[in-house]
């Protein structure tokens, strides 16, 4: 009889997806080490470039980025003017307005309460020297006491050059002193240069900003169209999903943050007049405007009320209780209505967060700071739609890197069964156990399989991932899933039918075999495993199958030809024939011939894909031999 060969292909490879040839057997065909090709040396080159442009051009580059991120928050208001029946140019130009009118407003407030200040000031002077004093004449009489204590040692007299004596004293006196006399040249026009020189440059950036931010929001929709045309002509689905994703991520961010920062504001400034600090609303402005630098805002906004807490108060009760105002809100802003508000709507990781900072903060120094959120936002957004830039979305996006498949094999590989039941205990929180050694743990033994042909992984490694993935099958047996209203009910004992799980000749078979066997023991099955080695031909006289009912055989690596299961399922017909053998060859959708066809040729009653129907297999056979006995 010919054999018919199952998956002639051979494997997959894991990371490029190509089919190798199969190898001989026992041969390890591990890949060599390859040089770095010209498409990466190219990428780092063209990535080195790009950040060298925006370190140099970041005189231009940061003004056009602001008009842009301007643009986003402005935009949602310029939506609603047009749906109010605004024609575009008329909304856009009342939503600028309306944005300066708030700037000029926050900064009259800001002066007209900085002004209020400087009247008090001398007085604020006076109590900061005379805490300072105190806290001198504190520490003086301390070091006094602690040189007391050490018993009384006097420093040693100052060595020196002798005094002066008078007459040199006087003939240094007498030395005539050169004076120099300068008139008065100032011009009306320099005064007006120095008085408008440190202005100019942030009223310049001002105004090219709203510039800019005007043009964008006039013609929004020609910057997107010339945009697609430009990067994603060939691809209009995915660059437009990907340009509505991080217009709609930007601007939820940008005002969930400007809601954020004015309630923090907001509470700030309410607190600080409560405390008694003067000018409270320009601390309060203060605070939310310096909340929008991440990290260290809050941690300026706390050092001025605070600082003038402790000038108008003799004692230092007032500064202590501004400091308790901000350790409370600032916290509970951060921990609690932020995560509430927008959450993980940034997809952002906090580790690329604080990387993103660092960067921008060297590569646009202040201004990156504040804006190296919303620029690492992008970044990841285009790294989701891009897949030339999806390491963006790897590196600093919240999704996880790794599969849950890839991440239970990752933890066998590296011999960590902990971490791979803590990981099984979080996935079975919202999936059956079958479910789980189905879609995860199967698949995971499909990419051990797959390195094994390779020859990555050679047969003692195998053994030690299969002892790991039995540790953790062993942790999960007093696993009970939660009852679905569509689940079957556990089978009484007099009814369940005496099973096998026979597992076959690979070093991954074993695990496949005890989890079968765990699952129909939940289901009210006595099922027992049994090792290869127990069903050899000189092993299998001694194996006692005289009560068993069902026989289940799982092979997880049958390639080529089927003639060893074959010959596998002849021996157990020989040693027990009332038995029904169910026949699972676990990587599903590997053969190239069809279930009927695979069924036919292996033998055996059942043949499974999968150890869901496995176990529903053994009890359909269990319960078709109960009927024909009755």
């Amino acid at each position: 009889m010919a054999e018919h060969p199952i998956n002639v292909a051979g494997y997959k490879d894991v990371v490029t997806g190509e089919r190798e040839a199969p190898t001989e057997p026992g041969a390890a065909q591990v890949r060599a080490a390859s040089a770095p090709e010209l498409k990466s040396l190219l990428s780092v080159v063209v990535g080195t470039l790009v950040v060298a442009a925006l370190y140099l051009g970041r005189e231009v580059l940061i003004p056009i980025t602001l008009a842009v991120m301007l643009s986003f928050v402005l935009s949602p208001l310029v939506n609603l003017l047009q749906r109010l029946r605004l024609w575009r140019a008329p909304a856009v130009i009342a939503t600028v307005l309306a944005a300066l009118a708030i700037l000029g407003l926050i900064g009259t407030v800001i002066g007209s309460q900085a002004a209020a200040l400087t009247a008090d000031a001398p007085r604020y002077v006076a109590t900061i020297e005379a805490k300072v004093e105190s806290l001198q004449g504190f520490a003086t009489g301390k070091m006094k006491a602690l040189t007391k204590s050490l018993g009384g040692a006097r420093p040693p007299a100052a060595t020196g050059a002798p005094a002066p004596t008078l007459a040199a004293t006087g003939s240094a006196a007498r030395r005539p002193v050169p004076v120099q006399v300068v008139g008065n040249e100032a011009s009306p026009f320099a005064l007006a240069r120095t008085v408008l020189a440190p202005i100019m440059g942030p009223l310049e950036t001002t105004i090219l900003v709203l510039i800019v931010a005007i043009f964008v929001l006039m013609q929004k929709e020609d910057l997107r169209d010339r945009f697609i045309r430009l990067f994603g002509s060939n691809d209009l689905h995915r660059t437009t999903r990907a340009i509505n994703d991080a217009g709609e991520r930007l601007s939820r961010y940008f005002l969930s943050q400007l809601a954020v920062n004015t309630c923090f504001g907001i509470v700030i400034g309410l607190g600080l007049w409560a405390i008694g600090v003067p000018s409270p609303a320009m601390w309060g402005l203060l605070a939310g405007l310096l909340r929008f630098v991440p990290y260290i805002g809050p941690l300026l906004a706390a050092i001025a009320p605070a600082a003038l807490a402790a000038a108008v108060d003799p004692g230092w009760a007032m500064a202590v209780e501004v400091a308790v105002l901000f350790l409370i809100v600032e916290p509970f802003t951060g921990y609690v209505v932020e995560p509430l508000l927008y959450g993980h709507s940034t997809g952002l990781s906090p580790v690329s967060v604080i990387v993103s900072a660092i960067f921008w903060t060297w590569v646009w120094g202040p201004m990156g700071l504040i804006m190296s959120t919303p620029l690492t936002l992008c970044l990841v957004v285009m790294g989701r739609h891009v897949k030339s830039l999806e390491f963006f979305d790897v590196l600093l996006g919240d999704r996880p890197a790794l599969t849950p498949v890839e991440s239970f094999y990752q933890r066998i590989l590296a011999d960590n069964p902990d971490e791979a039941l803590a990981q099984a205990e979080a996935l079975l929180a919202d999936r059956p156990l079958a479910d789980y050694y189905d879609e995860v743990v199967l698949q995971g033994l499909k990419l051990a399989v797959e390195d094994q042909a390779r020859g990555t992984i050679d047969r003692p490694r195998a053994v030690q991932m299969t002892r790991s993935m039995l540790a953790v099958i062993e942790d999960l047996d007093d696993h009970v899933d939660v009852p679905a209203d569509d689940a079957p009910a556990r089978i009484a004992d007099a009814d369940a039918p005496r099973t096998a799980c026979v597992a076959g000749r690979g070093p991954f078979d074993d695990a496949v075999a005890t989890m079968l066997s765990q699952l129909l023991r939940q289901r009210g099955v006595s099922a027992r495993t049994i090792r290869h080695r127990q069903v050899s031909r000189e092993a299998i006289a001694s194996l006692d199958l005289s009560d068993v009912a069902v026989i289940t055989v799982s092979y997880l690596e049958l390639t080529g030809s089927p003639a060893e299961l074959r010959y596998l399922l002849r021996r157990l017909r020989q040693r027990a024939p009332q038995a029904r053998i169910v026949v699972g060859l676990w990587p599903e959708g590997e053969a190239v011939l069809s279930d009927a066809a695979i069924q036919q040729m292996v033998g055996g009653d059942l043949y499974v894909t999968t150890l869901r129907a496995a176990v529903d297999g053994v009890l359909q056979l269990g319960r078709s031999e109960r009927l024909q006995s009755a």
